[in-house]
């Protein structure tokens, strides 16, 4: 006698266990792409804000004058729009100034983007 046979598959509840399984695996990955952009833009105006720091500290090179206290301007690189504070006092050696700078995204009230902080030959007046 020839027994009835048991067809081969999968039951509807393992297949919806399953497709539950991989929309909560794709909803991961999605949102790790997501914060990788993200952080991704982040580290780009880090990075642009550091070089508008460097060229502020060689225009102050570049001009011979060093005036002390603190400014504000505007420093702009491209579509980014940046402000450069710095700030000029003396050092513990005279013959040196030191200088802060930090850089801040003017379209949005957050944290310094950038952070420079150095020390420069005080210019030789006569």
């Amino acid at each position: 006698m020839r027994r009835p046979s048991r067809e081969a598959g999968f039951t509807l509840i393992e297949v919806l266990v399953a497709l539950a399984i991989i929309a909560v695996a794709m909803s991961a990955a999605v949102r790790v792409a997501g914060l990788m952009t993200q952080s991704n833009g982040l580290l780009r105006d880090k990075s642009i804000a550091l070089l508008a720091a460097q060229s502020r500290l060689a225009e102050l090179r570049l001009e011979g004058r060093l005036p002390l206290g603190a400014k504000a301007i505007e420093c702009d690189q491209g579509r980014l729009l940046l402000r450069c504070e710095q700030a000029i006092g003396n050092a513990q050696n005279e013959r040196l100034l030191r200088v802060d700078l930090q850089v801040f995204d003017r379209s949005r009230e957050a944290p310094p983007l950038a952070r420079l902080d150095t020390l420069l030959s005080r210019p030789i007046t006569k």
